[in-house]
């Protein structure tokens, strides 16, 4: 039985919602840009994505890796080893995810000052 995506229409087809919606996630910026460079292990992202809980690494992992956006490769060793890699269709963003989290960072407190001020404006938040 066909799934359907979020707004009802039939599934199979990526919109360009879910497109966006995948790339601009929450966390999934942040572990797009860590596997980038080379391969990541699941605790190297759970320390270095701040706010993240394991279940959502988890489920933000299996999205990307669903998507083609991430490619997981498990070792057979004791511990088990899982390396995540960033695949060619996820390369081509990460220069643009790089200006986008360079130009927040650089404009962060000016939108802090804005929200600030739009506040005192209109009576708090």
């Amino acid at each position: 039985m066909p799934q359907e995506h979020d707004d009802g229409t039939p599934g199979g087809d990526c919109t360009l919602r879910e497109a966006l919606d995948r790339v601009g996630g929450k966390w999934s910026i942040g572990i797009l840009l860590a596997a980038s460079p080379g391969p990541v292990r699941f605790n190297e992202l759970a320390r270095g994505i701040e706010g993240i809980s394991r279940r959502m690494l988890t489920l933000t992992l299996r999205n990307l890796e669903r998507d083609g956006l991430l490619h997981r490769q498990a070792y057979p060793t004791v511990p088990p080893r899982v390396e995540y890699r960033a695949t060619p269709m996820a390369m081509e963003l990460y220069e643009p995810l790089v200006a986008l989290t360079d130009w927040a960072q650089r404009h962060r407190a000016a939108i802090s000052q804005a929200r600030a001020a739009y506040d005192r404006g209109h009576g708090g938040a």
